[in-house]
């Protein structure tokens, strides 16, 4: 996903010496960490580069024991310049490691978002040797098409790998899929669609998708358009994906979920993640909702460009996400040195009946409790302005919260946590009895100069009555809120000048009559210095 579209002379020099398309495109030697992980804001437990500049996630794919995890990279600066694929992966979606870069700008154009699948029936005729090919999908971006005003200068190109995703070499029929006069045509999702025996891909065509048909990844044909006249039109739409899911979890109700990212337009202003939930036959998406229903992933400023997993086993089963968790308001200015951005935890995705009608739930992956330190449970019975829970809890700096807190009738002010340090910056995340409204408040909560769009009160719609159920991931530098078991989830960013070292909880305009929980430290990924159980590196 490529929002910002100003380049530097010295990418342009990049661009005139780039390799051969059809090379192998891997070269070098894998990444290694320059450091400690360490820097002021730096998250603990979260995917970040090593260095230099990050944005979408890309090429999401399992495949022998793996998870892979592709991203929008610029080697060579901390904003946003030619974009590679950088590479990463995991065993267990926790603890990642570096791999060299695996696509390069070439003189088709840079590398944009897109996606990648196991081939296992090797329908592209790609396979060498006993394994199946990793086939990825990606947007070119010619910059020069841009620059000189052209409709045409984003196309769709393939690459395929035949050692695990170690290296990778570019198809000598790219671009597999021209532009027919369209600005905006990018970030394609493909998967293969049994029913049909086709694969299947959606991209972003301006201000709708596109699906085409394949039967061997290289010959595309266009089927079908969506959504033109639906949902949110607050920017061009980006990033899209299309999965199937049980309803509730029962396999014989199953309903079709589209995610499309806008650049600008989102819940709280600049981008955000909406959703559709409907039917599709292989050829065409039916919603099932209004025209009208716009319909958010996640109400936080910091949740952009996410898309989901392919090839997960079928033993496993789940729908698992990893957004980017950034803001293209300011995306390029946050005061991250010498990386910027990083990805949320990844998240398994759930359709679920509700009175308002089918909704997404996002829930943190299972995975994650592999980093819990020992439980410290926490209750109260009774708070009527602030209780401090540092010395139940101890320093949230790095930690995971679940808790719950009930008020009484009549109760029409609002309550929360209060994370906060030394320098009286503080962050609140609460519950708005009165206006029914999530929010965090990150006001007061650390460096806000860098951006006149970032420092704010952000707020989600969620009805309730006398009671809230949170669970709350903190890091170095962000929050994740999962409220009522993930029906409405608020991720932002946030950079204190120091660590946050202490929590409290808060009652304005009413009691609250009972808070119960429990905490975790959560132990860093990376490798060198180690967490205590507070969270404090030693």
């Amino acid at each position: 996903m490529k929002y910002m579209l100003l380049i530097s002379l010295s990418g342009l020099l990049f661009m005139l010496s780039c390799h051969h398309p059809q090379a192998v495109q891997n070269q070098g030697v894998p990444i290694s960490p320059v450091n400690d992980y360490l820097e002021p804001h730096r998250p603990q437990f979260h995917f970040s580069p090593d260095s230099m500049w990050m944005n979408d996630p890309n090429g999401m794919v399992y495949y022998a024991g793996e998870y892979h995890l592709f991203y929008q990279f610029y080697p060579d600066s901390t904003v946003w310049g030619p974009m590679h694929w950088g590479h990463a992966v995991s065993e267990d979606l926790v603890h990642w490691e570096h791999l060299p870069i695996a696509l390069y700008p070439d003189s088709i154009g840079l590398i944009f978002s897109g996606s990648a699948v196991v081939d296992w029936d090797n329908t592209s005729g790609f396979q060498q040797g006993e394994d199946p090919p990793m086939v990825a999908i990606f947007t070119y971006h010619n910059m020069e098409g841009e620059r000189t005003e052209q409709n045409d200068f984003q196309t769709q190109g393939i690459a395929y790998s035949n050692d695990k995703g170690r290296t990778w070499t570019k198809y000598e029929g790219n671009p597999v899929i021209p532009n027919p006069g369209i600005r905006d045509f990018r970030d394609p999702k493909v998967f293969w669609h049994g029913g049909i025996q086709r694969w299947v891909m959606i991209f972003a065509s301006g201000d709708r998708v596109r699906l085409y048909h394949s039967p061997d990844l290289k010959a595309w044909e266009e089927v079908s358009e969506f959504g033109a006249m639906e949902g949110g039109h607050g920017g061009v739409w980006e990033c899209p994906d299309l999965f199937p899911l049980y309803v509730n979890g029962d396999s014989a109700r199953v309903k079709w979920v589209m995610l499309v990212s806008l650049g600008s337009g989102g819940p709280n202003e600049g981008s955000g993640t909406q959703y559709f939930v409907g039917d599709f036959d292989g050829i065409n998406f039916k919603n099932d909702h209004p025209a009208e229903d716009v319909l958010w992933l996640d109400y936080g400023k910091d949740n952009y460009a996410g898309v989901t997993y392919s090839d997960i086993p079928k033993e496993d089963n789940r729908r698992i996400f990893i957004g980017w968790m950034s803001n293209w308001q300011y995306a390029t200015l946050i005061p991250t040195y010498p990386w910027r951005s990083a990805m949320t935890v990844p998240r398994t995705l759930e359709l679920k009946e509700t009175s308002e009608g089918l909704r997404l739930f996002t829930r943190p992956v299972d995975e994650l409790a592999s980093l819990r330190g020992p439980a410290k449970e926490f209750a109260a019975d009774e708070v009527t302005d602030r209780l401090d829970l540092t010395s139940q809890v101890g320093s949230p700096q790095t930690s995971e919260l679940i808790l719950t807190m009930e008020w009484e009738d009549g109760h029409e002010g609002k309550v929360g946590l209060t994370l906060a340090n030394g320098l009286n910056e503080h962050l609140d995340i609460g519950y708005d009895i009165a206006k029914q409204q999530l929010f965090i408040d990150r006001v007061e909560a650390g460096k806000k100069d860098f951006s006149d769009q970032f420092a704010g009160v952000h707020v989600a719609p969620l009805a309730l009555e006398n009671e809230l159920a949170l669970r709350i991931f903190i890091d170095w530098s962000s929050v994740e809120v999962f409220a009522e078991e993930g029906k409405v989830v608020m991720t932002e960013t946030v950079f204190p000048n120091e660590n946050f070292s202490s929590i409290a909880v808060f009652s304005e305009g009413g009691i609250l009559s009972g808070i119960k929980g429990h905490a975790y430290g959560l132990k860093r990924i990376w490798g060198g210095a180690t967490m205590n159980e507070g969270g404090e590196s030693e």
